[in-house]
């Protein structure tokens, strides 16, 4: 039997974390899969993890120094070209920064300089150090070129602090690298429109009206939707967020200008979904200059906004799916039936804001699908995962 990743080529690069230890699983997973792997080490991650660890379970010779494998007839061009996927992992700060710069002084970055493939960084580091402004800018550079990033995880280091900044663990990496090497293409030829985030209602020049919602979801979904082959637009509010790459990305600020975006992509689209979180009301008055603080009170007369989704139902062809979201505090199905209803929606994905690892900003989701009577619960999962779910039931949809 053919495995999963047999004749496909991966180059494992491993830098001078204290992680680097998992890289000796992600090695052993790939090998079973059925691929070819080739392991790049600095020199800092030799003193953590013998070369000849994961030259026992890949087979082939482990590449540290740039100048004496020269010698062996494998130049970092060729070592490059045959690769199908570079993974970085564990990927420290200095090996970001040097990717990030374009230095060439170790295997890792060559092959990096070289890629013709897709690359899968996996960061991993102490928190603060994962959280600086210049490690952060370094990432936004690897992504800008299309290189996926892996967000590390929360959770204690080796020097007794917790936060974010661990490594993920060896079967997520693998799992992603499955993806990247054996994507679907199910929706090539289909237009998929997004929408994502929060959206800012001006009161004056300074403030605004918003909510928490950072757009996690709607982007995983349409990254997820373009990595499956799909023309994908995606209407933002306000994110920090790097757009996916291959992306056509809409920015808006308010409620009223992302119904505009989405009522001009929307009529052909073979699947909307609703990820983004705009606000219900916006102030009735828009004030020129900024409001000067006068007595103890204030009051501010809010209108409603448009149902964004509802309107998009309202339009839908026959052949159209649409996807709502149901973001809740409570009685979360009967909230997500409502919706289904009233925003003629094809299924509502509900989720609990308030539930562990489902909130606004996390890596993760809990949702569940809503359709009619049928509630179908899902597990906790990353929202890239929860994105693919997704997408694979507005697929089944489609087929009607």
């Amino acid at each position: 039997m053919e495995l999963p990743l047999q004749g496909k080529t991966v180059l494992l690069g491993v830098s001078g974390g204290i992680a680097a230890y998992k890289a000796v699983e992600i090695t052993s997973r790939l090998v079973k899969l059925g691929a070819a792997v080739h392991v790049l080490m600095t020199p800092a991650a030799t003193k953590l993890v013998a070369p000849l660890t994961f030259q026992a379970i890949c087979h082939n010779p482990v590449m540290v120094e740039i100048m004496r494998e020269q010698t062996s007839g494998v130049d970092h061009v060729s070592l490059a070209h045959q690769a199908d996927l570079i993974i970085v992992a564990p990927a420290t700060a200095n090996t970001i920064a040097n990717l990030a710069g374009g230095h060439a002084a170790d295997w890792i970055g060559v092959c990096g300089l070289a890629a013709r493939c897709p690359v899968l960084i996996c960061p991993a580091m102490e928190a603060n150090m994962y959280a600086a402004p210049i490690t952060q800018r370094n990432l936004a550079t690897l992504a800008n070129q299309g290189w996926r990033l892996m967000e590390p995880c929360e959770g204690r280091f080796a020097s007794g602090l917790t936060g974010k900044g661990r490594l993920p663990e060896p079967a997520e990496i693998v799992e992603e690298a499955l993806r990247l090497l054996m994507p679907r293409r199910d929706l090539a030829g289909r237009k998929v429109l997004v929408t994502a985030g929060t959206t800012r209602e001006a009161l004056d020049p300074v403030r605004y009206i918003g909510n928490r919602s950072t757009g996690k979801m709607g982007y995983a979904i349409a990254e997820a939707a373009a990595a499956r082959g799909a023309a994908v637009t995606l209407v933002t509010g306000p994110s920090t967020l790097n757009p996916p790459a291959g992306v056509y990305t809409v920015r808006i600020e308010s409620a009223v200008q992302m119904l505009e975006a989405c009522g001009a992509a929307f009529a052909g689209a073979d699947i909307t979904i609703a990820a983004a979180a705009p606000a219900d009301y916006r102030p009735a008055d828009y004030h020129d200059q900024k409001i000067k603080k006068a007595g103890d009170e204030m009051a501010i007369r809010l209108v409603k906004n448009p149902d964004i989704i509802a309107e998009l139902g309202r339009r839908k062809a026959p052949g159209q799916v649409t996807v709502a979201f149901a973001a809740e505090t409570e009685h979360l199905i009967d909230h997500a039936r409502e919706k289904l209803v009233k925003k003629n929606a094809d299924f509502v994905v509900a989720n609990d804001v308030t539930a562990a690892g489902a909130g606004f900003g996390t890596e993760t989701n809990k949702v569940s699908f809503v359709t009619g009577s049928a509630v179908e619960e899902l597990p906790l999962m990353s929202k890239r995962e929860v994105a693919d779910r997704i997408l694979d039931k507005a697929v089944l949809l489609l087929g009607r």
